[in-house]
């Protein structure tokens, strides 16, 4: 029986702790705020990180009965045991909000740098009452499912597209080696059964569950609360209240337009994606890698890593979404414009092997109506080859570090 930052692990098979980019900038910011805030998916390698780089702090654990019950009814008490010892780590804190008031009013009459380290699988920030609270005492950090760049370079990415897409980018999934089909109806099913009751009161789970497959059904697309509403039965502003709940534990989230400047015929709505393939994968019901070759949603489902790729790059620099697509209503589309330094960067995401003229026919359009400083556009394809062709760059998925590094943090 081994033991390591992973556990316990039976039969002489040993975990494996899986580095993650955005340490670094965790390290730093530890030595600038008292708090530090990781959020993400359930299962995306919080807990594991700020053990591995927080080890001489206290580790509490929120979703325990007993401590949550403590820090909401003496929530002083429950932080002054933590005043003279170098830190702890508060995971699941979404569990006690109330938590955060007492914890600004700790740091500021005792001044600390990288004392409290929160974790948590709720993105309780979009409620502007925290976010006021915890204003200027912490950083925030999202934490997402591996990258490619860090599954690169722990050797673990899978060589062929299909099988990454099929099994994610959860690191459970690479450290113990477990069929991803069997732990991502788990993963599902916990969080029908659990997190949903505890963000929103939803009675009709069955409903809900339903709700999610015709969300997965939607990758790529433009959305339509309207629609996605009538196919699931309900009406639009409980689809709206959902889609919340599902951004809210991030397992969605929305590419927003991009149309600063532009003229009024441009479509405004945002498209829809996941933040793992593997869930959306499940929730398809793909049963195998080989039925993605095939498969109705596989350019969606392409688009959605790539995508999903470029914001992890991205968090896992410490900065927010800079991302966004653009489409006018004549049909003209450029899937991912991602704005940096005051320039905006055209992507179009192709899911063959094989790039022709027609793959990159809107490129002129848009070359046309940017006012902002356009770059040269990129592609990232599903081949292996990459290639600096006169009007544009060719970017295979296994090495979409290429076009992070062109584009810069």
């Amino acid at each position: 029986m081994d033991i390591d930052n992973y556990g316990i692990k039976f039969h002489n098979c040993q975990y494996m702790y899986i580095n993650r980019t955005i340490t670094t900038k965790i390290l730093q910011a530890a030595k600038e705020y008292p708090i530090i805030s990781i959020f993400g998916p359930r299962q995306s390698g919080k807990t594991t990180v700020a053990k591995k780089i927080f080890e001489q702090h206290k580790y509490v654990n929120l979703e325990n009965i007993d401590n949550r019950e403590f820090a909401e009814n003496d929530p002083n008490g429950f932080i002054g045991q933590y005043r003279h010892t170098t830190g702890v780590i508060l995971d699941e804190v979404q569990k006690v909000p109330s938590l955060l008031s007492y914890l600004q009013s700790e740091v500021d009459e005792t001044p600390c740098i990288g004392k409290f380290i929160l974790t948590g699988s709720q993105n309780i920030l979009l409620n502007e009452k925290v976010t006021q609270t915890l204003s200027g005492r912490t950083a925030i950090f999202k934490l997402l499912p591996l990258s490619i760049e860090e599954l690169t370079a722990s050797k673990l990415l899978p060589t062929d597209l299909e099988s990454f897409i099929f099994t994610g980018g959860y690191p459970k999934l690479y450290a113990e080696h477990i069929n991803s089909l069997d732990w991502y109806n788990n993963y599902l099913y916990t969080y029908i059964e659990r997190d949903v009751r505890q963000i929103k009161n939803i009675t009709d789970l069955t409903t809900f569950q339903h709700f999610v497959k015709l969300c997965a059904g939607r990758i790529g697309q433009v959305l339509n609360i309207s629609e996605l509403g009538k196919d699931c039965g309900i009406d639009p502003k409980t689809a709206k209240a959902w889609l919340s709940v599902l951004e809210t534990s991030y397992v969605i989230f929305m590419l927003q337009p991009y149309y600063n400047n532009f003229n009024k015929r441009l479509i405004k709505a945002p498209k829809l994606y996941f933040i793992d393939t593997g869930v959306a994968c499940s929730l398809l019901n793909i049963e195998t890698k080989e039925q993605i070759y095939s498969h109705f949603l596989r350019g969606g489902l392409f688009e959605n890593i790539i995508i999903s790729d470029l914001l992890k790059y991205r968090f896992n620099a410490g900065r927010p979404n800079n991302c966004y697509y653009w489409r006018d209503q004549t049909g003209n589309e450029i899937d991912c414009i991602i704005e940096s330094n005051n320039q905006l960067y055209p992507i179009e995401i192709k899911s063959g092997k094989t790039i022709y003229s027609n793959s990159y026919k809107y490129f002129p359009t848009w070359q046309q109506i940017v006012t902002t400083k356009g770059m040269k556009p990129s592609i990232v394809y599903a081949g292996t080859i990459n290639q600096q062709r006169t009007n544009i760059d060719l970017i295979s998925w296994l090495n979409i570090n290429l076009l992070q590094t062109k584009i810069g943090k």
